[in-house]
Protein backbone atom coordinates (compact mmCIF):
# COMPACT_ATOMS: atom_id res chain seq x y z
CA UNK A 1 0.00 0.00 0.00
CA UNK A 2 1.80 2.81 -1.34
CA UNK A 3 0.79 7.33 -0.21
CA UNK A 4 2.27 10.53 -1.45
CA UNK A 5 5.33 10.28 0.70
CA UNK A 6 6.21 6.35 0.16
CA UNK A 7 5.60 2.75 0.52
CA UNK A 8 3.96 2.22 4.54
CA UNK A 9 5.00 -1.28 4.40
CA UNK A 10 8.88 0.04 3.62
CA UNK A 11 10.50 2.84 5.08
CA UNK A 12 12.81 4.89 2.25
CA UNK A 13 16.49 5.16 3.30
CA UNK A 14 15.75 8.87 5.16
CA UNK A 15 13.64 7.51 7.57
CA UNK A 16 15.41 4.83 8.24
CA UNK A 17 18.35 7.19 9.18
CA UNK A 18 16.64 9.39 11.08
CA UNK A 19 15.53 6.77 13.11
CA UNK A 20 19.11 5.24 13.83
CA UNK A 21 19.88 8.89 14.82
CA UNK A 22 17.11 9.08 17.93
CA UNK A 23 18.19 5.93 18.98
CA UNK A 24 21.73 6.81 19.26
CA UNK A 25 20.71 9.66 21.01
CA UNK A 26 19.97 9.14 25.13
CA UNK A 27 17.91 12.12 26.99
CA UNK A 28 18.60 14.58 24.43
CA UNK A 29 20.14 17.95 26.18
CA UNK A 30 18.99 16.12 29.99
CA UNK A 31 21.19 13.48 29.55
CA UNK A 32 24.83 15.55 28.92
CA UNK A 33 23.77 17.75 32.05
CA UNK A 34 25.13 16.70 35.82
CA UNK A 35 22.50 16.41 38.59
CA UNK A 36 22.88 19.98 39.34
CA UNK A 37 22.34 20.95 36.16
CA UNK A 38 18.96 18.58 35.58
CA UNK A 39 18.37 19.73 39.27
CA UNK A 40 18.73 23.64 37.69
CA UNK A 41 16.48 22.91 35.14
CA UNK A 42 13.66 21.30 37.09
CA UNK A 43 13.94 24.47 39.63
CA UNK A 44 14.07 26.84 36.58
CA UNK A 45 10.76 24.94 34.68
CA UNK A 46 9.27 25.48 38.27
CA UNK A 47 9.31 28.95 38.44
CA UNK A 48 8.31 28.98 34.47
CA UNK A 49 4.76 26.84 35.24
CA UNK A 50 4.24 29.55 38.95
CA UNK A 51 4.25 32.33 35.93
CA UNK A 52 1.58 30.79 34.46
CA UNK A 53 -0.11 30.72 37.95
CA UNK A 54 -3.38 33.41 37.96
CA UNK A 55 -3.39 34.45 41.39
CA UNK A 56 -6.57 35.47 43.61
CA UNK A 57 -6.99 39.15 44.10
CA UNK A 58 -7.14 39.35 47.84
CA UNK A 59 -11.12 40.05 47.57
CA UNK A 60 -11.33 36.68 45.61
CA UNK A 61 -9.33 34.91 48.12
CA UNK A 62 -11.58 36.58 50.74
CA UNK A 63 -14.64 35.42 49.78
CA UNK A 64 -13.13 31.81 48.43
CA UNK A 65 -11.87 31.09 52.22
CA UNK A 66 -15.02 32.11 53.41
CA UNK A 67 -17.21 30.02 51.39
CA UNK A 68 -14.99 27.27 52.41
CA UNK A 69 -15.54 28.25 56.13
CA UNK A 70 -18.83 28.33 56.01
CA UNK A 71 -19.28 25.33 54.36
CA UNK A 72 -17.21 23.48 56.63
CA UNK A 73 -19.10 24.73 59.70
CA UNK A 74 -22.21 23.48 57.76
CA UNK A 75 -21.48 20.06 57.32
CA UNK A 76 -20.07 19.73 60.89
CA UNK A 77 -23.57 21.04 61.97
CA UNK A 78 -24.76 18.28 59.63
CA UNK A 79 -22.63 15.27 60.95
CA UNK A 80 -23.11 16.16 64.43
CA UNK A 81 -26.99 16.04 63.90
CA UNK A 82 -26.98 12.71 62.06
CA UNK A 83 -24.68 11.29 64.72
CA UNK A 84 -26.88 12.40 67.42
CA UNK A 85 -29.54 10.98 66.18
CA UNK A 86 -28.16 7.62 65.53
CA UNK A 87 -26.29 7.45 69.05
CA UNK A 88 -30.35 8.09 70.23
CA UNK A 89 -31.32 5.67 68.20
CA UNK A 90 -29.42 2.89 69.13
CA UNK A 91 -29.71 3.80 72.78
CA UNK A 92 -33.62 3.54 72.22
CA UNK A 93 -32.99 0.11 70.00
CA UNK A 94 -30.32 -2.21 72.18
CA UNK A 95 -31.63 -0.05 75.67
Amino acid sequence: MTDAVGSIDMPDAQDEAQESKRKARKGGKRGKKGPFGRLALFYRQIIAELRKVVWPTRSQLTTYTTVVIVFVVIMIGLVTVIDYGFSHAVKYIFG
